[in-house]
């Protein structure tokens, strides 16, 4: 779902793009770790555990990177990547260095105000995904920051006020959260923003309790089933590829016996500069011995950056880059007017 910035022309200069660095193997989408301090207290994740002096180990420019492997999309992540006061420079040093890419951003939103989202905005970010679980204070105590939800339904109109159209939800689909999926997907097109949906994993801490049961298999197929007829019907508020949602009841029962092409289409820069494959896995090189990645055997997470980098492109997966949340939400709202007469 691109953005307004960009025109239907950027389409096929996007596709080109994708079809060179796939062809090349390249990575398509670069992920800038730059920090891996947290505020946020998540059970699952121990990011919040970094010591604060890691600060002063940290890339003060990602540029030279983002030249050499050019990808056409790049991610700014962490830990919580607003904490760094310089966030802003190190968006728009790699925005100079890299002509056609889509750029964004991964945030918990607890530090996340319109004005520092419009800097941010103004720096080169094209797309806020913000991290959203559950549509009440759920969502606080999972990730420990008090009156979170709230803020967050704060900030979002605050931030279509002033023009930035590309916000997304970040959902983990997990063990005690299959209700929330659909009720997420209807607020996401009320506000006019999407929704990003990836499914749980232990990789990062050992942590199971969000596992999805086998058990539960039947359900999550009723609300992955639920979740397609969405996106079948209103296309653009819903980012994920058919594809991956088709395949996340597959890798609950254990079916998913393909490689993973982690590395290969998308990887990982930590705060020092180091490439990771994944970001559960440990540093492999420095960027600048970078050495190209093979396909490797591991099934311990369904990422949507696993699961997203192994969809084919159908056509389906066109409509859905062509699509908007915005366009998605005023015909929403023209839908509930009351009819003439």
């Amino acid at each position: 779902m691109l953005t307004s910035e960009f025109k239907p022309w950027h389409v096929p200069l996007f596709l080109l793009k994708y079809a060179y660095l796939t062809t090349a193997r390249r990575p398509v989408l670069v992920h800038f770790e730059v920090t891996m301090r947290c505020n946020a207290h998540c059970s699952f994740c121990d990011y919040w555990k970094t010591d604060p002096s890691a600060k002063a180990t940290e890339l003060k420019s990602f540029a030279d990177a983002a030249r050499y492997f050019n990808p056409m999309l790049v991610t700014f992540t962490g830990g919580e990547p607003t904490l760094r006061r310089d966030l802003e420079d190190l968006v728009s040093s790699v925005n100079r260095a890299v002509n056609l890419k889509y750029m964004t951003l991964i945030t918990h939103g607890g530090m996340l105000s319109p004005e520092r989202a419009r800097s941010l905005w103004k720096a080169g970010i094209n797309q806020f995904n913000i991290s959203l679980d559950f549509l009440d204070e759920r969502h606080d105590r999972a990730r420990g920051i008090p009156g979170l939800t709230a803020k967050i339904m704060r900030t979002i109109p605050r931030m279509r006020e002033i023009g930035i159209t590309g916000i997304r939800f970040n959902t983990v689909i997990k063990r005690d959260n299959l209700d929330q999926m659909v009720p997420i997907v209807q607020r996401a097109r009320e506000l006019g923003c999407g929704v990003n949906f990836s499914c749980y994993t232990d990789a990062k801490n050992g942590n199971t309790d969000g596992i999805i049961d086998r058990e539960q298999t039947e359900q999550l197929e009723q609300v992955v089933s639920e979740l397609l007829a969405y996106k079948k019907k209103t296309r653009g508020v819903i980012t994920n590829s058919d594809y991956y949602l088709e395949q996340i009841p597959r890798y609950v029962r254990g079916e998913i016996t393909e490689p993973c092409r982690s590395g290969m289409r998308t990887i990982h820069i930590d705060p020092l500069g180091r490439v990771k494959r994944c970001p559960d896995f440990p540093p492999d090189f420095h960027w600048t011995e970078f050495r190209k990645y093979e396909p490797i055997n591991c099934n311990a997470c369904y990422y949507a950056c696993r699961g997203e980098a192994q969809a084919p492109l159908r056509l389906s997966r066109v409509r859905d880059v062509m699509a908007s949340p915005t366009k998605a939400a005023t015909v929403s709202a023209l839908r509930q007017l009351p009819a003439r007469r």
